[in-house]
């Protein structure tokens, strides 16, 4: 059974990291002044016990001292020099003289004679519960000295200052952990608040923003993003809410002429024929809301990556002259003339799409034409793309009015929403195909002439001739 541990609040890592921190650099400081204090002692009794050694092989080399003063002699010696000892080894290492209070015989055991004593030179050990530190110095005659000293007091010390070293590092890590405890919770303030002003941001108050000048540099690129979320959840919500009260708009009004027809018609009674008119009349509108449920699902289906696209090689030319074949019984009606213009161009795409995106805009084009104008289909190529537009002579479209075109249900003029054929959903059709197939669309309407330019990835080598 596995259990997850709940992470580390920042505090914590912080005040964590800073006490590891602190404490190793404390440890350090606290070895490294010890162990200098150590190699100052050893250098110091070094230089004591050197001493002491030559003043005792100078007293040895002395003529006028007679072998019985040597003692008297060499305790003067020792006078200047507390607690130190010697041990004077004849040409044949017997022990000949030596100084009260101490046995040095392990020391000549422990280490052999130098010229020199240095502090590497030096050894300890312990003789009934005392600590001795000496060294073993050569004379020019073939007389050895043993020299040693006694190191209470440099271990107490010792002990002294590691106590003072413990307590200070105690206190100075509580110290520092209460400064750094006191630093982070001011450090945090600024993330209490901003949690605080992001509790105020919901679903009924998404117009609400954080201000960046008010957070620290540090914090600034978190609120920008964050700003910039909520930014495009309120955009989502506000599509989310046009879109549904959009719907239930364009569903509304053909129910209810199915249920004011119907009604009229149940009013009374009825002959055959006015009964087979409403069926037809209720038929159109059932197709036209079955049409507008298909192309929004379509669209979902758009949105969420469920299409996939048939690719195949699709020769542009032929397509629009079937597509325009297809509206040429509209274009009569509207007295409308249909053109093409541009090379033969071959395109890696879904046929069934491509042919219902310029369907889309055809249809579009001719129901916003004048009467006795033509609509223009061109074709250009481009080094890595195929340019399509599709234009008319018609009613300048407002600049307002062009951005929105492709949004889902908008119509330039409302007034003629319910008079229109379509449900408005045929331009935000053609804009999810060309993204789709990777491409772009825009539009532009000057001076009366209304143009949709699709930009369209060329297939691999495309050949064209202008005709």
């Amino acid at each position: 059974m596995s259990f997850n541990r709940a992470p580390l609040s920042l505090a914590n890592r912080v005040m964590l990291f800073v006490a590891v921190a602190v404490l190793l650099c404390a440890l350090l400081l606290a070895s490294m002044l010890q162990n200098s204090i150590e190699q100052h002692f050893s250098e110091q009794d070094a230089g004591e016990l050197q001493a002491v050694a030559h003043s005792v092989l100078h007293a040895l080399e002395d003529d006028q001292l007679s072998p019985q003063n040597y003692q008297a002699h060499l305790h003067q010696v020792l006078t200047g020099h507390h607690q130190s000892y010697y041990l004077v080894l004849d040409s044949s290492a017997q022990p000949a003289l030596s100084a009260d209070g101490a046995d040095l015989t392990p020391l000549l055991k422990l280490t052999t004679p130098v010229r020199q004593i240095r502090p590497t030179d030096l050894v300890s050990w312990q003789q009934d519960n005392r600590h001795f530190r000496g060294a073993i110095l050569q004379g020019d005659s073939g007389v050895k000295v043993a020299v040693a000293m006694e190191m209470e007091f440099h271990l107490h010390y010792l002990h002294l200052l590691r106590w003072t070293l413990w307590l200070t590092i105690t206190a100075a890590v509580a110290v520092i952990l209460l400064a750094a405890w006191f630093g982070v919770r001011q450090g945090l303030q600024p993330l209490a608040k901003l949690s605080s002003d992001i509790r105020h941001i919901s679903a009924e108050h998404l117009h609400l923003r954080l201000e960046p000048s008010a957070v620290p540099q540090e914090l600034r690129e978190l609120v920008e993003s964050f700003n910039e979320m909520i930014n495009n959840l309120q955009q989502g919500f506000t599509r989310l809410s046009e879109f549904s009260a959009d719907i239930a708009h364009e569903l509304r009004t053909p129910l209810s002429n199915l249920i004011t027809q119907t009604q009229v018609t149940l009013g009374k009674e009825r002959s055959l024929e006015e009964y087979r008119e409403l069926l037809y009349s209720n038929l159109e509108e059932q197709e036209r809301l079955a049409k507008m449920v298909s192309d929004m699902l379509w669209l979902a289906k758009t949105d969420h990556g469920l299409l996939k696209l048939h690719r195949q090689t699709v020769l542009l030319q032929p397509l629009i002259n079937q597509l325009f074949e297809f509206f040429e019984l509209l274009a009569d009606e509207k007295q409308v003339r249909l053109s093409y213009t541009g090379p033969e161009l071959q395109l890696s795409a879904d046929k069934v799409m491509l042919q219902r995106a310029l369907s889309n805009l055809l249809s579009n084009a001719i129901r916003h034409a004048d009467a006795g104008s033509t609509v223009k289909v061109a074709v250009s190529l481009q080094p890595q793309h195929c340019c399509i537009q599709v234009s008319n002579s018609g009613t300048t479209i407002a600049p307002q009015h062009l951005p929105l075109l492709f949004d889902r249900f908008y119509r330039v003029d409302p007034s003629r929403q319910r008079h229109s054929e379509g449900a408005g959903l045929g331009l935000a059709m053609v804009k999810s195909i060309v993204e789709l197939h990777g491409g772009q669309v825009a539009v532009s309407s000057e001076q009366g002439l209304t143009c949709f330019n699709l930009t369209w990835p060329v297939a691999g080598q495309n050949q064209g001739q202008q005709p």
